[in-house]
């Protein structure tokens, strides 16, 4: 919970500087699925475990500094848990920033992103463990990971988008699961803010 805290107070002062800047940015709320190779296909160093399946929200914001270049912030998270081997509750969740590239031509464009990013995987457990500040109900497992996406852009009113998307994620050590490669399809909604709004 405070890791989502940080992060979205670092999206808003982002999104306020840019405002502040007179640079356009956007944010979008959407849902999606995530494929992974099946257990079945888990090789000697990946447990037969897939990381896919279920339903995927994500909130992502970007901002454009140079004509259609910027950088931009993504969190995806699965919207149930899972049971991992039939009995351990648990929670994906992707976190990554990128460089983006969104050409545009009137009211469609598309959108191409490149970057670097976490996936965090929560096991949650039947009691709580408590520190100084909080206390939870989860262990963590954190990956690094290599993003690539690429969308289509449609401007069917005013600022607002609709943003069809596919989203490749290259997680290092992710031995808890039968791939290190895992694929984010899905569908946003969002705003531009442009100068001068």
């Amino acid at each position: 919970m405070r890791r989502s805290v940080r992060i979205g107070l670092i999206c808003a002062t982002l999104l306020l500087s840019a405002a502040a800047l007179g640079q356009q940015f956007d944010a979008a709320f959407g849902v999606g699925t995530l494929t992974s190779p099946s257990a079945s296909e888990a090789s000697g160093e990946h447990l037969p475990q897939s990381l896919g399946g279920g339903t995927y929200l994500n909130f992502s914001g970007d901002i454009f500094f140079k004509h259609q270049l910027g950088i931009q912030g993504e969190a995806a998270w699965r919207a149930s848990q899972n049971l991992y081997a039939g009995v351990q509750p648990f929670r994906p969740i992707l976190f990554d920033f990128n460089a983006i590239y969104a050409p545009q031509r009137g009211s469609i464009g598309g959108e191409f992103t490149a970057g670097i990013g976490a996936e965090s995987v929560r096991f949650y457990q039947p009691f709580f463990t408590c520190d100084f500040v909080s206390c939870t109900d989860y262990s963590s497992s954190n990956h690094f990971l290599g993003h690539f996406g690429a969308a289509f852009r449609w401007y069917p009113y005013g600022n607002f988008f609709i943003r069809p998307e596919a989203h490749l994620y290259l997680i290092n050590n992710n031995f808890e699961f039968s791939s290190s490669r895992a694929t984010r399809f899905g569908v946003s909604i969002g705003y531009s803010f442009k100068p001068g709004f």
